[in-house]
């Protein structure tokens, strides 16, 4: 699909800013959003709102979209089965439910290891389960250089008293992408089980939870081009004996009985959308292929335009002598997603004036407050900016333009 074809199905990309049109660099927070997807969710609203399990129309109706969404992520997690599948109201929130879930079977003496890369909804659950039941947490280190994992560190902390290692597949600050196999692989052979956080990754790398052989996986919808809920992946086996807090007399059987309460039905309806527009970006004819397999081809187009993208903007940036850039180099795994600082200002303060020159980039900690800590700016935090399916080579230019005036 031709660059121009794509961003004509982004409604948010015809906004104007102090009379410049908007570059919108703020994807790792949030993804704009293509008018299929939008469609499909007031389609839901307007004409088949309802609640599930009941015998009229509407119902059904709901029943299937639910039930379509369940496969279209089944397909997008990759060799999962619709009934692996469970949806809520983001990562963080089902990060702690089942982690509660899990902890209810585990007590002092047990330990879950961590990341220090790790966004905190990938953090906090688990040290949650430290103040509840009293279990141990190990938190694995990385290098500031690099921007990559101490994979020594991660190999001793990993023992027969861990229940569980979370691991992000990559890091939502430094982009970062970590090798999730050989990671699950530590897991399972010291008996313990596999969590991965594939929020940042999910919008650059096409998940594979059967190549990655991990027994939870979880993603926000709202990084990848739907609305704003969360999907979580776990064996059916797994989630069939989750002690989850549940009301009574609701379902038994996943991936119902991991849910709580109605659902975000609209936002499922879109979410089903959002995998869809995925799997039509793939330079393929579409019927051709099942929609893994477009869903393969889109993911290898939109890696190899991010690798031009971002050696493009690391080049760029690196060659202002006031910016300072932070992790992976191009070349080592990495998504599109580049965080960095000016001089010694504030990241506000940079992406307000960014903002005045309509380029829209995140500012802060991300969430992932052990990584400006480990990096020594915690206190200015880090200027983030990513690329999507809809930035444009003009776009980056603009970007490092707008910080170089900043510089000088």
């Amino acid at each position: 699909m031709p660059p121009d074809t794509i961003r004509a199905q982004f409604p948010a990309l015809a906004r104007s800013h102090l009379g410049r049109p908007v570059a919108y660099f703020d994807g790792p927070g949030g993804t704009q959003v293509p008018g299929c997807v939008v469609e499909a969710m007031s389609d839901y609203l307007l004409n088949h709102n309802a609640n599930t399990d009941w015998a009229y129309p509407t119902s059904i109706e709901t029943d299937a979209i639910i039930a379509g969404a369940r496969s279209a992520f089944a397909d997008l997690f990759g060799g999962a089965s619709a009934e692996e599948i469970v949806f809520g109201l983001n990562m963080t929130t089902l990060t702690f439910h089942v982690a509660r879930a899990l902890g209810r079977g585990w007590g002092p003496g047990d330990e879950v290891v961590v990341t220090q890369l790790d966004h905190q909804a990938n953090v906090a659950p688990w040290r949650a389960l430290a103040r509840e039941r009293g279990i141990s947490i190990r938190l694995v280190h990385f290098d500031p250089v690099s921007g990559e994992l101490d994979m020594e560190e991660l190999a001793r902390s990993i023992n027969p008293r861990t229940k569980l290692v979370a691991i992000g597949a990559a890091s939502n600050a430094l982009g970062t992408i970590n090798d999730v196999p050989r990671i699950t692989g530590m897991a399972h052979a010291a008996g313990a089980l596999a969590f991965v956080d594939a929020v940042h990754y999910a919008a650059h790398g096409l998940m594979d939870v059967r190549g990655w052989d991990c027994d939870l996986a979880a993603c926000s919808v709202y990084k990848l081009y739907g609305p704003h809920i969360g999907v979580l992946y776990g064996r059916r086996a797994l989630l069939a004996e989750l002690d989850v807090p549940k009301v009574d007399p609701a379902p038994n059987e996943p991936p119902e009985r991991v849910e709580t309460g109605t659902q975000n039905h609209e936002g499922i309806a879109g979410a089903g959308a959002a995998v869809d527009f995925l799997a039509s970006l793939a330079p393929v004819k579409r019927g051709k292929l099942t929609r893994r397999a477009r869903l393969e081809s889109a993911f290898g187009m939109l890696h190899r335009e991010g690798e031009a993208l971002v050696t493009r903007l690391w080049d760029g940036l690196a060659a202002i002598p006031s910016v300072k850039l932070y992790g992976p180099h191009p070349g080592r795994p990495r998504t599109p997603t580049v965080v960095f600082t000016v001089r010694d200002l504030a990241a506000r303060t940079v992406a307000e004036q960014l903002a005045r020159a309509a380029v829209f980039v995140s500012h802060g900690d991300f969430y992932a407050s052990t990584v400006t800590e480990h990096l020594g700016v915690k206190d200015r935090g880090l200027v983030r900016a990513g690329c999507a399916c809809y930035t444009t080579p003009d776009d980056l230019d603009r970007l490092i333009d707008a910080v170089m005036q900043i510089g000088d």
